[in-house]
């Protein structure tokens, strides 16, 4: 789809219902970065406001400071039509607005019980009531369908269960204003749809719900009323009947862009990874996650793997780039049996995996944009204990030109970033060893749409040079970009394969679920 240019101004549309929180000419800098720019917002009482930005627009910003992790540097906050100061999030807490992050923080090493009581602990006569801790958790648990033991450690479950869980905290405080900063994205459809239902009743019960999301389709079925922000400044309001697709694109981007485009009619080489009878052991269950699965993929060739979670995509991912053992089958490369080889092994002979959780897997949170960027291909910069730093700077520019980082340069810290744009340095470090076959796993997690056409447009044209490509999602819309087949996974196994020509509705059929309604 074409977005024309545009020009408008700033959009107020009139609205009737109630205002239960506002900001008013709210501006954040961060040092000489002005954030955001005297932005006007306003929350309406049991209704869906949907916040839709690029990486970097300011929405995360805006919604910590109506949550109490930051000050705003000017403006100020109406709530119940008086002006507060909310200096923190335990404030916040006790004003009744809670937030869900985009980046989950849940403490690994403690159960899901103690994780949604943290700083919340219900007592009891003689301390923590543990029990009842442990009655509202399983409670909640039914609420969001996910069966989940309450005494399971987080570091146990899988990242679409932790954002379960970090959901489940927010909803155990009882809040009047939720704010949901990316909440669907490492949520499967069915999942999705399950959350969809809770934002229902709350809005019943007189909930006020923001919502931010970078998957603008899924966006559109529950928002009430929609805000853009660009660069810091909100470009745009309208109520849900205004808006579609093409609207919020225009105001996002605000140039001619184009969302997707059809996969290169290049001609592919021999195979460059083969996998034969592939097994892999669960992990959170008793069974294999992948079960005896065989898959081969050429190269110049972009396979998109969508299913279900636990339908064995990630673990399936993890074995090929050497992160879990399999227990039967070959993974070869260019014929070549690297199954025994190491990760580091792998990543030499050209096989690399950007993967699912950025945070805990893809970063070193220590270290900054550049150094991040350069640590997979050190070994391409240094000799002995001598590293050459022109090769070392030349590598990291390339990547942060190649992948478009949004940064003030190489030397800020990785937590200065958006999470999109950490996202692309994740992918760009990768992509710096030159591997000729690059397995992704959710690569557009967590990025907005036009970042998400530069990361499918960058991988495009490395299939078109020769790369093989192997990315799997859970947005079903993403299967039907760039890739050349379809791959859908169930219960650790093929279940269909598809080419361009396929739809949506086929493809989620043969996962086993439905469209979000």
């Amino acid at each position: 789809m074409r977005v024309p240019e545009t020009d408008e101004a700033p959009q107020v549309a009139p609205d009737t219902t109630e205002v239960v929180l506002a900001a008013r000419n709210v501006s954040k800098s961060f040092g000489a970065v002005h954030a955001l720019k005297g932005v006007n917002f306003d929350v309406h009482r049991g209704q869906v406001t949907t916040l839709f930005g690029e990486n970097g627009a300011g929405k995360s910003t805006l919604m910590k400071i109506l949550s109490g992790v930051h000050l705003p540097t000017s403006g100020e906050l109406i709530l119940d039509g008086e002006a507060v100061e909310i200096a923190s999030t335990v404030e916040a807490r006790d004003l009744g607005i809670a937030i869900i992050h985009q980046e989950l923080s849940l403490a690994p090493n403690m159960t899901v019980r103690d994780n949604i009581f943290l700083g919340c602990e219900i007592m009891g006569s003689t301390g923590v009531n543990y029990a009842e801790e442990g009655r509202q958790a399983r409670e909640l648990m039914r609420e969001l369908e996910e069966d989940i033991d309450p005494l399971t450690r987080v570091e146990d479950l899988r990242l679409g269960q932790q954002q379960i869980v970090e959901i489940a905290r927010a909803l155990s405080a009882n809040s009047r204003i939720l704010i949901m900063d990316e909440p669907t994205s490492a949520l499967s459809a069915s999942e999705v749809e399950v959350l969809f239902k809770v934002i229902r009743d709350l809005k019943a019960r007189g909930v006020s719900i923001v919502y931010i999301s970078h998957h603008l389709e899924e966006a559109l079925t529950i928002t009430d009323h929609a805000v853009v922000l660009r660069d810091g400044v909100m470009t745009a309001y309208a109520p849900r009947s205004e808006i579609d697709l093409e609207w919020i694109v225009r105001n996002m981007v605000g140039e001619n862009f184009d969302i997707g485009s059809p996969p290169s009619r290049h001609e592919m080489g021999t195979t460059a990874l083969e996998l034969r009878g592939l097994t892999v052991p669960a992990t959170s269950f008793t069974g294999n996650a992948v079960d005896g699965l065989d898959l081969s993929v050429k190269s110049g060739e972009v396979v998109c793997i969508y299913g279900l979670m636990g339908a064995g995509r990630t673990e399936m991912m993890e074995c090929v780039a050497g992160r879990l053992p399999a227990t039967a089958g070959r993974v070869l490369l260019h014929g070549q049996d690297i199954s025994s080889f190491t990760i580091a092994q792998r990543i030499e002979a050209g096989l690399v995996l950007v993967p699912e959780d950025r945070q805990r897997d893809g970063l070193v949170q220590t270290m900054t944009v550049g150094r991040n960027l350069s640590l997979a291909s050190i070994s391409d910069f240094t000799r002995g204990l001598f590293t050459n730093r022109r090769d070392e700077n030349r590598i990291i520019e390339d990547s942060i030109r190649e992948v478009t980082v949004k940064t003030d340069g190489p030397d800020a810290t990785i937590g200065s970033l958006s999470g999109g744009n950490q996202q692309k340095v994740v992918i760009g470090k990768m992509l710096a060893t030159t591997p000729s076959v690059v397995v992704l796993d959710e690569p557009s997690r967590g990025i907005d749409v036009g970042a998400k056409a530069e990361v499918f447009r960058i991988l495009a044209e490395h299939a078109k040079n020769g790369m093989a490509v192997v990315f799997s999602t859970s947005e079903v819309g993403e299967c039907l970009s760039i890739a050349h087949r379809i791959i859908v996974m169930r219960r650790g196994r093929i279940a269909a394969e598809f080419t361009q020509d396929t739809t949506k509705e086929a493809i989620m059929a043969a996962s086993g679920e439905s469209l979000v309604a």
